[in-house]
């Protein structure tokens, strides 16, 4: 019988949502700034932005309750709820420009 290493499928997991966001992020800010601040981006950008939150907030309530109960992952747990946490000042760099232009 095989053996499957959950520790690697969780996270895979968060790092393909830390990444996946960060690009799809980056690509629809570029898009917005290259078609000169067009609103109809927006329209797209705003749901995405909100089922983000959404997911991201779902993985940190999951991270932080693997952090609480294994006591011997500690260290890769708090890498990924800090890998995840980093979409946040990103976004908001996105966010304050796009407003300023």
């Amino acid at each position: 019988m095989q053996t499957t290493h959950q520790k690697l499928s969780e996270e895979t997991q968060t790092i393909e949502l830390v990444i996946g966001t960060f690009i799809i992020s980056t690509v629809l800010f570029a898009f917005y700034m290259f078609t000169s601040q067009n609103a109809n981006v927006l329209l797209f950008a705003f749901p995405f932005a909100v089922s983000v939150l959404f997911l991201n907030a779902i993985m940190l309530f999951h991270l932080t309750g693997r952090f609480i109960k294994l006591y011997k992952e500690r260290k890769d747990i708090a890498v990924k709820i800090f890998l995840l946490l980093s979409n946040i000042p990103i976004a908001y760099l996105y966010y304050s420009v796009a407003m300023k232009l």
